[in-house]
């Protein structure tokens, strides 16, 4: 029989979809699974809770201008620069 090592060692040897389809299936196995209710009901309390911050004053927003290029930059040091460009 092989041992959890083993197949661990496979799994590391696939590519980079695969790890992650193998590292999605492993983690649905061991966590319980929210119903689309649940989640609706989450993501509501998600949104009261931040625009409650906002409101207060605890948390502010950013342009999009300054995330578009927050993002071109992360993605210019990650890529190359040529495929990072708008």
């Amino acid at each position: 029989m092989r041992t959890a090592d083993d197949i661990l060692k496979e799994a590391l040897a696939l590519n980079e979809a695969e790890r992650a389809r193998v590292a999605d299936a492993l983690i649905r196995s061991i966590e319980p699974q929210a119903s689309a209710a649940e989640v609706e009901e989450a993501w509501r309390q998600e949104v009261r809770r931040r625009m409650a911050a906002r409101e207060a004053g605890e948390e502010g927003t950013v342009p999009w201008s300054e995330v578009r290029d927050a993002l071109y930059a992360r993605l210019a040091t990650e890529l190359g620069a040529e495929q990072a460009s708008p």
